[in-house]
């Protein structure tokens, strides 16, 4: 009886599928990194039409595995009004079980901030919310995973 070769590709391809299900099934779904703080905000370039803030963004993550960390993509608001947007396309290796910062930068468009500066000016302390997603992932297999965060900050413009 002589074998065709759809037949003999068959087994070795049922295989293969049955171990991948296997090994995937068997490792835990990793849990989303948990957004915990915005710190060390600062003006660096203070401009009319565009300005430059930096700041750390604060993460943990809750996996009991290290994480390598590859994009970052989020939208900033300080009292509901768009502040500005970053955006990191770096690798970083996260730590299993701990909290990591990202400096970052991120460029002003002044004329939002500046509608708002008396409102501002006037408080300590201001709400702060991000809204983005940060692509991670182990041994070049990576999930966006999405991540939200507001809290109240003490603010110095000027």
């Amino acid at each position: 009886m002589q074998k065709s070769v759809g037949s003999s590709l068959l087994l070795p391809v049922l295989s293969f599928c049955v171990v991948f299900a296997l090994l995937f099934s068997a490792c835990a779904k990793p849990k989303d990194f948990e957004y915990r703080d915005i710190r060390n905000i600062k003006m660096n370039q203070l401009g009319f039409s565009k300005s430059q803030l930096q700041m750390d963004l604060v993460y943990y993550n809750p996996n009991n595995f290290s994480v390598d960390l590859k994009k970052v993509d989020a939208k900033v608001y300080v009292e509901e009004v768009l502040l500005g947007e970053i955006h990191l396309d770096t690798l970083m290796k996260i730590p299993k079980l701990a909290e990591f910062g990202l400096p970052v930068s991120m460029e002003l468009d002044m004329r939002n901030l500046l509608k708002n500066a008396a409102n501002l000016a006037l408080q300590r302390e201001v709400t702060i919310k991000a809204i983005g997603t940060a692509k991670a992932g182990k041994n070049g297999f990576y999930k966006t995973l999405p991540f939200t965060y507001e809290g109240k900050q003490a603010m110095k413009l000027f």
